[in-house]
């Protein structure tokens, strides 16, 4: 493949992943930026925080400004250390560096409606058990009293020695036109795929795939 194919391959994944190239990226001399989802893919944007997390602050907190969707960090103890400008309009309060712990958000609830204390929370889990907590969805409310559906995604941060180091969250509000999007491309780029290959096993896997994708559509979607 020559030069021009291979530039024309690489735009079709970042279209196809929704993903910029670095070029896109701002550029200053010494520095390290990493990709930045341009839809809402939450693992692809926890991905990029914690890659960013990595490289030091003054790159952690260039990327997370330049997240629209509510994300934050904390040290190994739950402390809030960073967050973005998203986190406050999602909260309705402004979050507290070395203040916070656990979560940005004012109160919080079970789906179920019941009472959720900061310290029992699905970031909390994710610190504790040094694992990522996925599927749970929760209320947060605001100290006006308005309360939010919202998806999170509470990932430790490990340095290279396995310790822990922080964590790293993302809350997806429900509501977001732009989430719903995301699994419904990824439910059709399942079952495109499944449809181009020949092995029946991973055809079925494919659509099992794209039917919970369409499933968590549905439950995003579902009124409150």
């Amino acid at each position: 493949m020559d030069a021009s194919g291979a530039e024309s391959r690489n735009l079709d994944l970042n279209q196809e992943f929704g993903v910029q190239s670095r070029e896109s990226l701002p550029s200053t001399p010494g520095k390290t930026f990493v990709n930045l989802p341009l839809s809402l893919d939450p693992e692809r944007i926890v991905d990029v925080a914690v890659e960013a997390a990595r490289q030091g602050d003054e790159t952690l907190a260039g990327v997370l400004d330049q997240i629209s969707a509510a994300v934050y960090l904390t040290d190994a103890d739950g402390v809030v250390t960073h967050f973005n400008r998203a986190c406050a309009d999602f909260a309705g309060r402004q979050p507290e560096a070395r203040q916070d712990r656990w979560c940005v958000t004012w109160r919080l609830y079970t789906d179920d409606g019941v009472f959720l204390p900061h310290e029992l929370c699905p970031m909390a889990v994710a610190i504790r058990e040094g694992r990522k907590v996925r599927g749970v969805r929760a209320t947060a409310e605001r100290p006006d009293g308005t309360r939010v559906d919202f998806l999170p995604h509470p990932t430790p941060i490990f340095d290279v020695e396995g310790q822990l180091t922080g964590a790293v969250n993302l809350l997806v509000d429900v509501r977001d036109a732009r989430y719903h999007d995301y699994l419904r491309s990824q439910s059709a780029r399942c079952r495109r795929l499944a449809s181009s290959v020949g092995d029946v096993r991973t055809a079925d896997i494919l659509h099992a795939m794209a039917s919970d994708y369409e499933e968590q559509a549905r439950q995003a979607e579902r009124p409150n």
